[in-house]
């Protein structure tokens, strides 16, 4: 494995990944991408067109074969330091082997916070809408491959930017820069043509807002899919820094 440090967020939706996507492009260190496997699995998930916004626009503009993103994710050589924002959905077939030269890092949140975030988009998500059970197949994954990896906590992150950042970059041995803390509102160049659908509320922020827990009920419909994520969400928290 080259000197360079190639940094795989593995998240699901609505946890602040863009948030860390523009923390990470504030470094001069550092190069970002923005979750460079959504063309392949809408390619490889032809039921996922119905219902995610933009999908013809995403498969037309993005690279659609798996292999060809993973090649070019371990060849990149911009910048000393490469943050791959993915959604761990959008990995599905692909052989996972590529993970054992990248810097893995799961995102995670509470699902009472995320869920009703996440429905706003697209109605009545399912399980594998929203990452939870493969993320703990994943953390199972590089725990029987013998994979370093870390979780982060999308609550952590927003109680304590600069601590859990700090951990964050002790794991991934670069050191930590106050750049991280704070950007400018808007939108960023490396945004995925999706982002006028996701990423308004971070082109409003200047940096990580503040934890604020739900001051609404959860919506009733979603109260059987919170039963099934809180058993993998409380898992993966054990593990977070």
């Amino acid at each position: 494995m080259d000197s360079i440090k190639r940094i795989c967020l593995w998240s699901g939706p609505r946890n602040i990944s863009t948030a860390l996507m523009y923390s990470f492009a504030q470094r001069n260190d550092s190069k970002v991408f923005d979750e460079p496997l959504y063309g392949y699995y809408l390619k490889t998930h032809p039921e996922a067109h119905k219902y995610h916004p933009g999908s013809e626009d995403i498969m037309n503009t993005m690279e659609t074969e798996g292999q060809k993103v993973v090649n070019m994710m371990l060849s990149n050589d911009e910048k000393p330091v490469l943050f791959f924002k993915h959604m761990t959905h959008h990995l599905l077939g692909l052989d996972r082997d590529f993970m054992k030269q990248t810097i893995n890092v799961i995102l995670t949140r509470d699902p009472e916070d995320m869920l009703p975030s996440f429905d706003k988009v697209i109605k009545n998500p399912t399980l594998n809408d929203v990452g939870y059970a493969m993320h703990v197949e994943l953390l199972e994954y590089f725990e029987q491959n013998e994979i370093p990896f870390v979780v982060l906590d999308s609550k952590k992150v927003l109680i304590a930017p600069k601590n859990t950042l700090s951990k964050l970059c002790e794991f991934v041995e670069i050191p930590f820069d106050d750049n991280m803390l704070s950007w400018q509102p808007n939108q960023r160049i490396e945004d995925g043509i999706w982002a006028k659908y996701w990423y308004k509320n971070v082109h409003k922020s200047s940096g990580f807002l503040k934890y604020k827990a739900k001051d609404k009920a959860l919506p009733k419909h979603l109260n059987s899919l919170l039963k099934e994520c809180l058993p993998y969400y409380n898992q993966l928290i054990e593990y977070s820094i």
